[in-house]
């Protein structure tokens, strides 16, 4: 039976991860530690907040003296570290905030492990499990092979860079200490309780909401996309079946144009309004609610700077060694997150309205 420290649990693929071990896995301890930041949200955990085997904690990954606390009075055996700073833009505006949390609460987490698990129990049954991101390996021309575990590391980001030094850290600690890590490198996530400042829940929120769909430069940029149920089973299989010291790439086997990715978003709403006539009460001001397509509301904006032209993760590794291989496919995972997002509607209003109710009180 594992106990688990979860950072970042409270946020969109860490609650994902939280409500799925829990299912597949009940009984086993679980403390989520999140700090609330604008991308961490209670409200993800409500369905299980209630479950015995949950506890949350409100707290800073940079708080070494609490993660050791954490790791001692709770027994904890195994962290899934998710805890970070994602959004590339933010990063660009403000990179002094990933470097914080990405690279020094990183540390914070690894010196608290090491001192519990390695200096003072001695325990040799331990898992620090380390949530990376394929934009530590730099971009990809159009021919180029998908990015294996072994390609080399060129992030071109500051939200890249400082993942980048993450993983650094978290290699060190296993070859210098004997700490038993693990790394995984995923591709793009969307799902259920996606900030909306992300591609997906960004276009679904605006499309209902009749507000333009901006696409950076050209829209030819290459994603690949990987549902996060698929990441929470990969993460798993990781933890249940993956060696000490490992990296493994998770990916969705799904690479698509972001173009094509809105074209395909504006396409799942224009049928749900045709065939569920009570959105158009709902969402007035989208046009599908009036019979126009949402594709009308695409805008070309201006590139952001150092933007990676193509993504794509070979994850042929973790399905060799761990049996893992992604089952939901790309048509049927959007149009899941579109109904999601109709069905949450009070969700994403409220991180909405209190995203705005912050920017009105800035100075």
């Amino acid at each position: 039976m594992r106990r688990l420290l979860v950072t970042g649990g409270a946020g969109f693929i860490g609650a994902n991860f939280v409500h799925h071990w829990l299912r597949v896995h009940p009984g086993e301890r679980l403390v989520v530690l999140d700090a609330l930041t604008y991308a961490g949200n209670r409200a993800n955990l409500d369905a299980v907040a209630n479950r015995s085997e949950l506890r949350f904690v409100h707290g800073n990954i940079c708080d070494t003296a609490l993660i050791e606390t954490l790791l001692r009075d709770e027994g904890l055996d195994t962290l899934v570290h998710f805890a970070a700073e994602s959004h590339v833009d933010r990063s660009i505006s403000g990179p002094d905030a990933f470097l914080q949390t990405n690279i020094i609460g990183t540390h914070s987490l690894l010196k608290a492990a090491r001192k519990v698990w390695l200096l003072e129990q001695r325990q040799s049954a331990h898992r620090f499990h380390h949530v990376s991101t394929d934009e530590v390996y730099g971009s990809l021309s159009a021919t180029d092979p998908a990015f294996t575990e072994s390609s080399l590391y060129q992030p071109n980001s500051p939200y890249s860079a400082s993942k980048a030094a993450s993983d650094h850290l978290v290699r060190a600690y296993h070859h210098t200490f004997g700490l038993q890590t693990t790394i995984s490198n995923c591709s793009n996530n969307y799902g259920p309780f996606h900030f909306p400042e992300k591609l997906i829940p960004l276009m679904i929120v605006h499309i209902l909401e009749g507000q333009p769909l901006p696409v950076y430069g050209d829209g030819r940029n290459v994603r690949d996309w990987l549902h996060v149920s698929d990441h929470c089973r990969g993460i798993e299989q990781v933890l249940l079946r993956g060696s000490a010291g490992q990296t493994y790439n998770i990916g969705g086997r799904a690479e698509c144009e972001n173009l094509t990715l809105v074209h395909s978003l504006c396409a799942i709403a224009d049928a749900a309004f045709a065939a569920q006539p009570a959105l158009r009460r709902r969402f007035p001001r989208s046009p599908a609610a009036s019979g126009a397509r949402s594709d009308t509301l695409i805008s070309f904006v201006t590139d952001r700077p150092g933007h990676d032209r193509r993504y794509a993760i070979d994850c042929s590794k973790a399905e060799r060694e761990l049996g893992f291989a992604p089952e939901t496919r790309i048509e049927q995972g959007l149009a899941a997150t579109f109904q999601w997002y109709l069905d949450q509607e009070p969700w994403w209003r409220a991180l909405l309205g209190a995203r705005s109710a912050v920017q009105r009180a800035a100075p």
